[in-house]
């Protein structure tokens, strides 16, 4: 399967302009069909706890997922993003979505770990269940941002048949360390590729780093976008991680009861 991060210097809380770069980012790539390409959390807003600027829904409109399933749609691609929807009590849902070729929604995965150090948990409602979906031969689980801090939550993924992890982030300097540690440990642990599509550029609050990374089930960086804004492409092959779990069957000795 053929994946695609684009890594986005998103601009505050305007999504229009969001729309368009991604448009332009997707477009001049020339992202092969069936692709499954992913944005950072927020997209379209950036990391805003402002609900009433980024949440959508039905009552509000819906004009982030129109985008993303007529995006989908026109490239022929599986398009992964995400995006804030109305909770309960007034408090946002930060979310990953995911549409196919046809711009059908085929995933919808709400954060479990509001980042709460940075005010998070105050403003959006935390998820309760880990997804996992096909995507053409890969079964994926995603995850958002802070999510990657906690290695339950992967297991979790892997036990319900997960090869393939995503994180979505807006992750700030100066945790770029622990940013590529723990994607290597996801994907080392639980014997799956991950692919983390981070942010670049400024927001109001934070400096952002960018280094989008599509990891092997070894551990291995396959792609590393650096610090810019750009789209970085990789081909993962589902043989390969198969034959990897049979010849190291490490998935088999764990020990839920403990």
């Amino acid at each position: 399967m053929h994946i695609a991060c684009v890594q986005l210097d998103i601009v505050w809380e305007d999504k229009k302009a969001n729309y368009a770069k991604v448009h332009a980012l997707i477009e001049s790539a020339a992202v092969p069909k069936e692709s499954l390409v992913i944005l950072p959390e927020m997209f379209a807003t950036g990391f805003s706890l402002n609900v009433s600027a980024t949440a959508e829904g039905e009552e509000l409109g819906c004009e982030t997922a129109n985008f993303l399933s007529g995006t989908a749609k026109e490239f022929g691609i599986y398009l992964m993003a995400g995006v804030v929807t109305r909770g309960p009590g007034g408090k946002g849902c930060n979310e990953a979505v995911t549409f196919d070729p046809a711009g059908n929604q085929i995933s919808r995965y709400q954060k479990i770990h509001p980042f709460t150090l940075g005010g998070e948990s105050e403003h959006h409602a935390p998820g309760s269940n880990v997804a996992v979906f096909p995507c053409r031969d890969f079964i994926v689980s995603p995850f958002v941002c802070y999510d990657l801090r906690f290695p339950e939550v992967f297991r979790a993924g892997v036990r319900r048949g997960a090869q393939l992890f995503t994180v979505i982030a807006n992750w700030p300097l100066p945790r770029e360390a622990h940013w590529v540690a723990l994607l290597k440990a996801r994907a080392i642990e639980n014997q799956a590729y991950v692919a983390g599509v981070n942010r670049a550029g400024k927001d109001p609050r934070y400096t952002y780093f960018g280094r989008s990374l599509i990891i092997d089930p070894h551990g291995e960086v396959l792609v590393d976008a650096g610090k810019e804004e750009c789209v970085v492409e990789a081909e993962i092959q589902l043989a390969t991680l198969l034959d990897y779990r049979r010849d190291f069957p490490a998935l088999a000795d764990m020990r839920f009861q403990v």
